[in-house]
């Protein structure tokens, strides 16, 4: 494979980040330098980053946390915000959050080791789907919603068609649901503000095939060999022996 879906894959930085590490020339390969991006790393070789050998894992690990609201997606922050890494008590594993949820969002969020399946998955030309549950403020009436569906302009330019499913609209308040097939920032609640009804609660439910089910706030578990495969497919990833979970689909233990 190419040098930097092999970075990829080993979890050292995302395909994107691992081509900027080649091009830097931080990267060597059976001791020599490497920053010819068509590079291909054959069984055997010897792959360094600034002097520490990687490797591919012999299985990856892929999470699922409930976020909570008030936690921003970032492995460490220099303002001293509550993180997602302080909600991975037990895990040994160093996974690495897939794609955004802004601070007051809670719900579903994807954390693996695997650079290749989080590359596919946050980025926007797999169309992956992702279910939000929305409380928005005052009374969704038809026209609007047939705005979200078509589509709303963001930064000059559309967003790809939504589904929106008016739950219910009671005390000048509505509950829906609503798929989107991207991911831009902060992309549901600016849709809604587009429309005159800002979100009061923003919760993902599900991305792609994996669900959040009745997994608590601030807990975490593990994708079963089942999900991971199911989510490779969707991507169009083949299966093989390095995406494989690497453990029990059980809930954490940690007291968050």
């Amino acid at each position: 494979m190419r040098i930097n879906r092999f970075l990829a894959r080993a979890g050292v930085a995302s395909r994107r980040a691992s081509e900027k590490l080649v091009v830097e020339g931080r990267v060597r390969l059976n001791g020599e330098p490497v920053t010819d991006l068509s590079t291909r790393v054959e069984d055997g070789d010897l792959v360094e980053v600034d002097g520490r050998r990687v490797s591919l894992p012999r299985s990856h690990t892929y999470i699922v946390l409930n976020k909570p609201p008030g936690y921003v997606v970032t492995l460490s922050d220099p303002q001293g915000r509550p993180t997602v890494s302080d909600l991975l008590e037990g895990l040994e594993a160093r996974v690495v959050p897939v794609g955004r949820l802004d601070a007051p969002t809670e719900g579903l969020l994807i954390l693996t080791d695997d650079g290749d399946l989080a590359h596919r998955i946050a980025h926007p030309s797999f169309e992956l789907d992702k279910v939000y549950e929305v409380v928005a403020r005052g009374v969704l009436d038809h026209a609007d919603a047939e705005r979200l569906r078509k589509g709303i302009e963001l930064d000059g330019r559309m967003t790809l068609p939504a589904d929106v499913e008016v739950v219910s609209s009671e005390r000048n308040a509505t509950r829906a649901l609503v798929t989107i097939h991207e991911g831009r920032k902060r992309q549901v609640r600016r849709m809604f503000e587009a429309v005159g009804h800002p979100i009061r609660r923003l919760r993902r439910l599900r991305v792609g095939p994996i669900e959040l089910g009745d997994l608590r706030l601030g807990k975490w578990r593990r994708m079963s060999a089942a999900e991971v495969a199911e989510l490779g497919e969707a991507l169009g990833l083949p299966r093989d022996e390095h995406r494989r979970s690497g453990g029990a689909g059980t809930e954490s233990p940690c007291p968050h």
